[in-house]
């Protein structure tokens, strides 16, 4: 490809949908919808959701100045390949390569959003087989995060195994290997229910409505502790009961009801054979800033991990799944010189 494309990455989910306009590497604009495949499924059909792609998409070009009938290159990734997106892609199965992620993207054209073609990039799975309630743990799924990895991978000189962690409403733990193969992945739902504990139940009057601000390292390795000893469900009432019969503030219960959460995913850690985790693993932290800090305390203080930790910074104008969206256009070669050069 010799002619310059403007590259504009799309990342679309269950709720939300975003697209990015880059330029040298870095988001010149940026527009969200409020709408991912949740209204596929609402409404029983994609007209919505495309919608919402075509509004975010232009709104985008017009802040970074851009017609929308000038070519363009078009990367997506997210649940926009799913059953209830806009191109439904199979999941690929693990292990998976950086080579058969690109080589598998699939190109389509969406008049309706735009007169260029859509690059979509595939999910990957764990196991192709049916899975039974014995073997059940050994399945996992994802679609975006598998671009964030190879986000994480372009912005870190790993060379040996490691496990990515990406925090968020749906929490995913991916490992890969020397190679920088995805050989695993891990869901859990921890930012979901730390967000119906802290807004939807009795606990949330102790919490008035709030996360954790800020980390105090006690109340933090205490709710893990309690989490450990006296499980998930005992640990939140204990919020309220500090609320009521102790001295605390919002930020320490908060911070109590984020260790006990979060002491889920050390478990899923340790113990998911999905992973097969090893004591001595790389483990590469990302998302928000308190998430890492709190994911950091919680395993260097578990007797468990003996390998390194690093906390990865992601940056606004460097978002993950575009980074691994235009690292893998690069790989499939629908970049020009100049651009790869960037």
């Amino acid at each position: 490809m010799s002619e310059i494309l403007p590259i504009v990455t799309i990342d679309s989910g269950t709720t939300n949908t975003r697209v990015r306009v880059w330029s040298e590497q870095k988001v010149i604009a940026e527009a969200t919808q409020s709408v991912g495949v949740r209204d596929t499924a609402i409404t029983g059909n994609t007209i919505k959701l495309k919608q919402a792609v075509k509004t975010a998409l232009d709104e985008a070009l017009l802040t970074a100045k851009i017609k929308p009938e000038q070519p363009l290159l078009i990367l997506a990734c997210g649940m926009i390949t799913s059953n209830l997106g806009l191109c439904e892609i199979p999941h690929l199965v693990t292990p998976v390569s950086m080579k058969d992620l690109a080589a598998n993207m699939v190109k389509k054209l969406l008049p309706e959003i735009s007169s260029s073609p859509v690059w979509f990039i595939p999910g990957v799975k764990n196991s192709a087989n049916p899975i039974s309630l014995d073997d059940c743990e050994m399945m996992d799924i994802m679609r975006g995060e598998e671009t964030e990895t190879i986000g994480v991978l372009s912005l870190s000189d790993i060379n040996s195994p490691a496990l990515i962690v990406l925090p968020g409403s749906h929490s995913k733990f991916v490992k890969i290997d020397q190679q920088k193969n995805i050989t695993a992945c891990t869901t859990t739902i921890a930012g979901e229910m730390l967000d119906i504990i802290t807004q939807q139940t009795i606990i949330s009057g102790s919490l008035d409505h709030q996360f954790a601000k800020s980390i105090d390292q006690d109340y933090l390795l205490k709710g893990a502790a309690s989490c450990q000893d006296v499980g998930l469900a005992r640990s939140c009432f204990l919020v309220r009961l500090l609320d009521l019969f102790g001295q605390t503030t919002i930020n320490q219960r908060a911070n109590y009801l984020l260790g006990a959460v979060l002491y889920g995913d050390l478990l899923t850690i340790k113990q998911s054979q999905a992973l097969n985790v090893e004591a001595d693993t790389t483990i590469i932290l990302t998302g928000k800033k308190i998430l890492q800090q709190a994911l950091q305390l919680l395993i260097s203080h578990d007797d468990f991990f003996t390998g390194k930790i690093i906390e990865l910074n992601e940056q606004k104008e460097q978002p993950l799944s575009g980074l691994g969206s235009i690292a893998l256009a690069k790989i499939a070669n629908l970049l020009s010189e100049k651009e790869i050069s960037q």
